[in-house]
């Protein structure tokens, strides 16, 4: 049943005396009315009349000129037409053709574009309407989407007029918006209620989307959608169903399960007439969607249409709103990010070799054109491509940057992985979508992993991410692109300067030297013109593993906007807190380096904490291993992170403010530990006079005396903590009340008042 459809209306309708009043009649009373009224009232079949339970509302029409527009409203309310003629009256059905079909076609009720053709065609050519539509019966083509089923119906069988039946095929074969034809009688109760069961069949389960009647083949959309179905089945992705998950499959769309004799029966109807649809692990994929074509060729629609809407497909032959993921099960802070887990990515393995039908261990254009056919759209578009991919001599592309001998249009398995890889971390709800429409089996959340945050990583000292983004930065013509090409394996180009606009990317799998590990690596190229933009985003660098400073080594000016650009970057991240490890690339290192280059960056590196420039050149091919120093620098991102003069007067301030609470704390334990004895200060006078009391020598003294010198050596120490605890509470404040004012302009508030400091820090 169509999911959200709680009624249908059925409008019958058709010349005066072709017996749709006694047709609704009989309908309903399953007995031959001896009188009937010229128009009836709406009459509703019952709920039950039919399995899908679902209550049928039929509307008479009249057949006079005057309730023409009552009739007109009528059939643009309708779910399905019901036409009639007598077939005993050949009349009826040449005016099907002259009177009937062009009425619904003026009235929109089958093409979305007819108006538009109709409008042109009088405008340009001044063309009477009524000639126009009797053209587009001469051209079936024009009719571009049928929007309401039409069912024929022939009354009055037993007066049949046997030269009808060739009549009525060649008009079915010239109008394929009649889904069906059926004739009955009244009189003699021949097929009446299977009129109204057609009616409703071709509300529920239309033929239109599953199957071009012309070619008798699977529309392309109901092909891939089946496919889909396939690989949810095929858990152990075997490119076959065994008959245990056949069984699952028929229990899950009907309810209850294939008997043997039945899997057999069907097994063997496959090989009969499509050998290559079973195999000895069971039904294979063009065995699967062979038994559809069979079912919907012999008029089972029904059987397709229950299965796609057991697997969440709407009348549109797409995926329910409630089966795309939510964005909220990504809710994550903006220096997290999304990955692939390994389930993922062997499910997308197996997925490949599925849909490699030719075996050649890459997905041609049109493998991957079916890939996606079940998705709104392909992610994998040239638009996304294209600074991904390696493009070779005939414009085709290959992701696979060790591939590099092909030349043919492929998009190779780990190419594929690589670009999966780049859509989850830009857009993860894209990612999981798409998952979800190539057939990923379970729950969602655990084809993703949301990593820990940035800040964690560098707290811990180590980064645990598989794919690091890495913002190239640098001013114009400083190598950036070059770097790009370069990382996917492009040659160099000799054509020129090109100006980037926009941001761009690149991807690519970069392994450790000692090739048992990898990780992915996304190149993000920032525009120079872009940079302040970037930056006016207060977490603009939360999503960046590690930023790229690439410079002109042969140009003084692009060392100076790069340095610029890196201590805009150092600042901006101890602003917000989105701190990034930091590299210096040198390129064009063929060409002579500005004087005192060396000397000028090895100054900056040291002063600001960055390692020193590694020295590369797209042109001789000389990378100094420039992009595993760039993995191990996201690897590690405690290090290498610039620190600027205020950067490091505000952590030499903090690490003092620290340093001293500490002591602060200590020396306030102390002094309630001592509280804790009951030494009250008021006791100082006391223990005085006890010490200045002669006491006898030290063999001689008794237990009373004994206490007493004890309880007044404590109460000294007590009183010297007390003097000290006080004395650097005051100093302290003095102290850091000078500090905070000479580092105003970095924290951007008023220095603290002494008895503000006693409010905020002292408690």
């Amino acid at each position: 049943m169509t999911k959200g459809r709680t009624k249908i209306r059925i409008v019958v309708a058709g010349d005066r005396g072709t017996g749709k009043s006694s047709l609704i009649k009989t309908a309903i009373t399953l007995s031959f009315p001896a009188k009937v009224h010229p128009v009836l009232p709406p009459t509703r079949l019952p709920e039950h009349f039919f399995p899908e339970n679902l209550p049928i509302t039929i509307i008479d029409t009249s057949s006079r000129e005057e309730d023409n527009g009552k009739v007109a409203e009528e059939l643009k309310r309708a779910d399905v037409i019901l036409l009639t003629y007598a077939c005993d009256r050949p009349q009826t059905i040449d005016r099907l053709t002259t009177f009937w079909l062009p009425k619904l076609h003026q009235l929109e009720v089958f093409l979305f574009y007819f108006i538009l053709f109709t409008f042109y065609i009088n405008l340009i050519f001044d063309i009477n309407l009524d000639t126009v539509y009797k053209w587009t019966y001469l051209c079936p083509n024009f009719m571009c989407q049928v929007k309401v089923p039409l069912i024929v119906a022939g009354c009055k069988l037993d007066l049949r007029d046997e030269n009808l039946e060739h009549s009525m095929s060649a008009i079915m074969q010239q109008f394929p918006e009649i889904k069906a034809c059926i004739e009955c009688s009244a009189y003699k109760l021949i097929d009446i209620p299977e009129v109204f069961y057609y009616a409703q069949k071709a509300v529920l389960y239309p033929i239109g989307p599953l199957f071009d009647t012309e070619t008798k083949t699977l529309k392309p959309l109901c092909e891939c959608a089946l496919k889909r179905i396939f690989i949810l089945c095929d858990r152990y992705r075997v490119g076959a169903l065994s008959d245990v998950q056949l069984n699952d499959f028929q229990v899950k769309c009907f309810g209850f399960p294939f008997q043997d004799s039945e899997i057999r029966g069907l097994k063997r109807t496959v090989q009969e007439k499509l050998p290559a649809g079973v195999n000895e692990r069971g039904l294979t994929l063009e065995g699967f969607l062979f038994l559809h074509a069979l079912y919907i060729e012999k008029g089972r629609t029904e059987t397709t249409w229950i299965v796609l809407r057991a697997f969440g497909y709407n009348d549109d032959i797409k995926l329910e709103d409630d089966r795309i993921p939510s964005p909220l099960i990504l809710r994550r802070a903006p220096d997290q990010s999304v990955e692939l887990t390994d389930e993922a990515i062997e499910f997308l393995m197996a997925v490949f070799d599925l849909f490699d039908s030719d075996g050649d261990g890459a997905l041609q254009p049109h493998e991957l054109e079916e890939l996606f056919l079940t998705a709104p759209k392909s992610p994998f578009t040239e638009a996304f491509s294209k600074e991904l991919a390696r493009r070779n001599a005939f414009g085709g592309l290959s992701l696979d940057a060790f591939l590099s001998e092909v030349i043919y249009i492929y998009i190779y398995i780990f190419g594929m992985w690589l670009q999966w890889a780049l859509m989850t971390l830009l857009d993860p709800t894209c990612s999981m979508e798409n998952l979800l429409y190539i057939g990923y089996i379970g729950d969602l959340s655990s084809a993703i992993r949301v990593t820990r945050t940035r800040r964690l990583d560098r707290k811990r000292q180590q980064s645990q991410r598989s794919v690091f983004q890495c913002f190239v930065f640098g001013p114009k013509k400083s190598g950036k692109s070059a770097l790009l090409d370069s990382f996917l394996g492009r040659p160099f180009s000799y054509h020129g300067y090109t100006a980037m606009t926009d941001e761009r990317y690149a991807a690519n799998i970069v392994y450790r030297p000692d090739w048992e590990s990898k990780k992915t690596l996304v190149l993000q190229e920032i525009p120079e013109d872009e940079v302040s933009k970037l930056f006016s985003r207060k977490d603009s660098l939360a999503a960046c593993d590690v930023a790229v400073f690439v410079y002109d080594a042969s140009d003084e000016s692009s060392w100076n906007k790069a340095t610029k650009f890196l201590v805009e970057v150092a600042g901006h991240g101890e602003r917000t807190g989105f701190k990034v490890p930091c590299l210096f690339v040198a390129a064009k290192n063929d060409l002579y380096s500005f004087p005192l280059a060396i000397q000028r960056s090895t100054r900056v590196s040291q002063d600001m904490g960055v390692v020193a420039p590694v020295r590369i050149s797209t042109k001789w091919g000389i990378f100094n291993n420039v992009f595993h120093k760039i993995v191990s620098a996201a690897e590690h991102p405690h290090l290498s992170i610039p620190e600027i003069e205020a950067g490091r007067r505000l952590k030499q301030c903090h690490r003092l403010i620290n340093w001293s609470l500490m002591i602060i704390s200590v020396l306030f334990q102390c002094r309630r530990f001592l509280l804790k004895l009951q030494l009250p200060l008021s006791d100082w006078q006391l223990t005085v006079f006890m010490l200045q009391e002669r006491i006898p020598p030290v063999k001689e003294i008794s237990s009373s005396g004994a206490y007493f010198q004890l309880l007044g050596g404590a109460m000294i120490i007590k009183f010297l903590l007390w003097v000290i605890y006080d004395g650097c509470v005051y100093k302290l404040k003095f102290y850091l009340i000078t500090e905070m004012n000479s580092i105003v302009y970095i924290k951007k508030e008023p220095a603290l008042s002494d008895s503000n400091w006693d409010k905020k820090y002292t408690k």
